[in-house]
């Protein structure tokens, strides 16, 4: 009797794990993914060092009608996406994930006039917008660009692309694709410099921070064997005093 009370033991502990590799695996591969933020372009809302729980599912397209029956829904407007760099002539494939908040979605009419963001000939409120040069127009502030006038920062497929979907000044979002930007605008590599979103390479939307630590503004550019050594040591002997406990466990708008 011992003996077989063992064997089943054994045998339920080892069926549990099973379960939860599995679980495990379809909750990062369908619901939830982790991202670390490597970039201060989402300042104030979304800090250097944040660690991100990612939902994935919310953004789902689900066949048919199983759609009204699952908690999905589609992209809006304010939205913050977690997406992989859309691919151009000279990468075919997604590239890395990026984080952006939604300001245009499919036929919105995009016009920025010294900062000021309208989308179908209305002024935005955005409260969550961060200015880093307050008193100082940078490129991207005004947008899109004069015909003669040539965006510095923007890709060479972007500028030469850009034109076709320009209409009476404004940038108008073809189907299928959104513009992003990143709150802190004048530190943001975005829509204004690369061009649209297609939904496919779009992953999720940022759910919670469930952990946060203050991280060095270049830390990403970092990224040798000796360097991950030393930041993980940094971590370690820092860990009570650099972890930004205020924001663990914050949702994210």
């Amino acid at each position: 009797m011992a003996e077989s009370y063992k064997k089943s033991s054994t045998r339920d502990t080892f069926e549990s794990l099973v379960v939860t590799v599995i679980l495990a695996i379809f909750g990062t591969t369908f619901v939830l993914q982790a991202f670390k933020i490597p970039t201060g372009s989402m300042e104030e809302t979304l800090l250097i060092g944040d660690h991100l729980l990612v939902n994935k599912f919310i953004f789902a397209q689900p066949p048919g009608g199983l759609a009204r029956l699952l908690p999905t829904r589609e992209v809006r407007r304010g939205d913050i996406l977690v997406f992989k760099f859309p691919p151009s002539e000279e990468q075919t494939e997604p590239g890395e994930h990026y984080v952006k908040r939604v300001v245009g979605l499919p036929g919105d009419r995009i016009h920025i006039f010294h900062r000021q963001v309208f989308v179908n000939g209305q002024p935005r409120y955005e409260p969550f917008v961060h200015h880093t040069f307050p008193d100082e127009l940078r490129p991207g502030d005004d947008f899109p660009p004069p015909e003669t006038e040539y965006l510095r920062g923007s890709t060479t497929a972007w500028s030469a692309e850009m034109s076709s979907d320009i209409r009476d000044g404004e940038i108008v979002v073809p189907p299928g694709k959104y513009f992003v930007m990143g709150d802190n605008r004048e530190q943001s590599w975005d829509s204004r410099f690369w061009g649209f979103v297609p939904r496919g390479v779009v992953s999720g939307r940022p759910l919670l921070i469930y952990w946060s630590f203050e991280t060095a503004r270049d830390e990403y550019l970092h990224n040798t064997p000796g360097d991950r050594i030393s930041q993980i040591v940094d971590l370690i002997i820092h860990f009570p005093m650099k972890t930004r406990w205020r924001r663990t466990l914050k949702f994210v708008h």
